[in-house]
């Protein structure tokens, strides 16, 4: 087994998500849950990269391991790109993705369906402690749907439909998800990057 690799995100099911995109790695991937509790870094940056940046050189000088982070979210055009960096937190600070859902269902409700364009956005990045910085991003276009379909995933999973696709990622299995997927899509340009330091 090669050098420790943390996934540094307190969401069980988006670090059960990272860490199954990168199985097969030379890395010996480990999860917080393998460390003594710590309280999770204030996601204070303005964009997706620098929040991702802020929670892996967090939990990497924390625990002196290399670290991998993403931050992501939904951007809905018709809402000038919210929920954005506050997608977590869109209905409140300790919102459950059902409430999230709420809202923006609301939010959209005079919306047709055309007009309900919207993108899955991640930045991931990779710190060493006090040192090397890899940024990754991927990205996915699509619409929201007008209700929620599937039980499958998390966050807006339920609501977001791919494009070119007519069930949402809620609908999806892991497999099929993560093919399409923004989080995919940087997971694989990370892969790369990991491989190549291994």
């Amino acid at each position: 087994m090669g050098e420790v690799l943390l996934v540094g995100s307190g969401n069980r099911k988006k670090a059960a998500e990272l860490s199954a995109l990168l199985q097969g790695l030379p890395w010996e991937v480990r999860n917080l849950h393998d460390y003594p509790a710590l309280a999770e870094p204030e996601e204070t940056g303005a964009t997706f990269e620098e929040n991702a940046l802020l929670k892996a050189r967090y939990y990497s000088d924390a625990f002196n391991v290399a670290c991998l982070a993403d931050d992501s979210g939904l951007a809905v055009d018709a809402l000038d790109g919210a929920p954005g960096v506050y997608s977590a937190r869109y209905a409140g600070p300790e919102a459950s993705d059902s409430e999230n859902n709420e809202k923006l269902l609301a939010a959209l409700e005079d919306f047709l369906w055309h007009e309900r364009t919207a993108r899955f956005i991640c930045h991931a990045a990779f710190c060493r402690p006090g040192g090397a910085v890899h940024l990754e991003y991927g990205t996915v276009e699509g619409h929201i749907s007008m209700e929620p379909f599937g039980p499958g995933g998390f966050g807006y999973d339920p609501l977001f439909v791919p494009l070119g696709n007519e069930r949402t990622f809620g609908e999806m299995d892991a497999l099929e998800k993560q093919g399409l997927s923004h989080r995919g899509e940087a997971m694989r340009k990370i892969r790369v990057y990991l491989e190549s330091l291994a």
